[in-house]
């Protein structure tokens, strides 16, 4: 015989039935409730874009490469000399130092209306919910109250994102909320996205910081060979100087001295010819090196192909209101199904 307790959803149906009345005011507080919340929320807009950055040439790793790709395994990590690979890329765009670099980036609302550097569209033209306004204003007096003796540190008048103010540090987190960076990990593609309030600056910030990331990629790749190219650069146009008195100095020794035939003068103008060849081979050299550093730089830095560029979205991304409000009913009509059965829920709960 079987005692286990059921429960009756018959019975639960007839109580919700004979209390329908509560159900239909839970449902409307609900929808009026939900409605308040999610309707002042400002709509967002999501741009991304996608880059194929260049890998080192694994060369006859490429069948034992492509063979760890299929299940996922990077062999590019273990065989390049390059520190930053294309899976930190998300922690170098989280930084603090390139958070910071991004803030002179000059944005423009799709309508015309703000047009500003980003700094500055962070700190006063960001649209939040009419009732979360209260909390702003109280959560700016006090920190202007207790940072009202604290000067802001500024390098050349640009924020050092060494020290950075309470403010700042606020923009920089809020600004790390907007951009995401994700690589799989098998093809090494990176697809970096943004999300704004404005569907033109979603696009435009998802340009740059693909910009400024290459760049910051380019420049760490490339800072050695860019050393040599300008030590080779500094040596070929000393040579060049030290070449150029050479022949000024046996051109005029020679224009002064052309009818003398004694030896001395002739052996002089021997040790300045040799003088001449001798500089002319060092800048010669130089010459040589520099030209082959420049070879090299050029091989060093990186290239990235823009497989999906950004554009301006045209519907926004969120928030889902109708979503958001259905989710609400239906856990209202749930918590109600529970308070209305609770009898018959407590037999259940009450055996095990």
């Amino acid at each position: 015989m079987d005692n286990r307790l059921t429960i009756d959803f018959v019975k639960v149906i007839k109580d919700l039935w004979s209390r329908r009345l509560l159900v239909v005011k839970v449902w409307a507080i609900t929808f009026v409730l939900a409605c308040l919340y999610i309707l002042p929320q400002p709509r967002y807009y999501d741009a991304s874009e996608v880059l194929a950055p260049e890998i080192a040439d694994l060369g006859a790793s490429g069948g034992l490469g492509a063979l760890a790709s299929r299940i996922g395994v990077s062999m590019a990590m273990g065989l390049n000399t390059d520190a930053i690979y294309p899976v930190l890329y998300p922690d170098l765009i989280k930084s603090k130092q390139f958070l910071v670099s991004l803030f002179d980036i000059k944005v423009k609302t799709l309508d015309g209306e703000v047009e500003c550097d980003l700094h500055t569209y962070l700190l006063n033209h960001k649209k939040v919910a009419f009732y979360v306004y209260p909390m702003t204003w109280l959560y700016k007096k006090i920190k202007d109250f207790k940072n009202r003796n604290k000067p802001e540190v500024k390098v050349d008048g640009q924020i050092n994102p060494f020290i950075l103010s309470d403010q700042d540090m606020l923009l920089t987190e809020r600004l790390e909320d907007m951009i995401n960076c994700s690589v799989d990990k098998r093809t090494n593609v990176v697809t970096i996205s943004v999300r704004s309030q404005d569907p033109l600056i979603s696009a435009t910030l998802t340009d740059s910081v693909c910009q400024r990331l290459q760049a910051a990629i380019k420049e760490y790749r490339t800072i050695k060979a860019r050393t040599d190219v300008e030590y080779y650069k500094k040596l070929t146009e000393e040579a060049k100087v030290d070449y150029d008195r050479s022949i000024e100095k046996y051109s005029q020794f020679c224009d002064a001295n052309g009818s003398v035939i004694l030896q001395v003068y002739a052996s002089e103008r021997e040790k300045l010819e040799n003088e001449m060849s001798m500089c002319f081979s060092t800048y010669q050299t130089m010459n040589t090196l520099l030209q082959s550093a420049i070879a090299k730089l050029q091989e060093q830095t990186p290239v990235f192909t823009v497989l999906q560029c950004s554009t301006v979205p045209i519907k926004p991304a969120g928030p889902k209101r109708m979503i958001f409000v259905a989710a609400m009913l239906f856990l209202s009509t749930l918590c109600t199904v529970l308070y209305v059965g609770k009898s018959e829920f407590k037999k259940v709960f009450a055996e095990y």
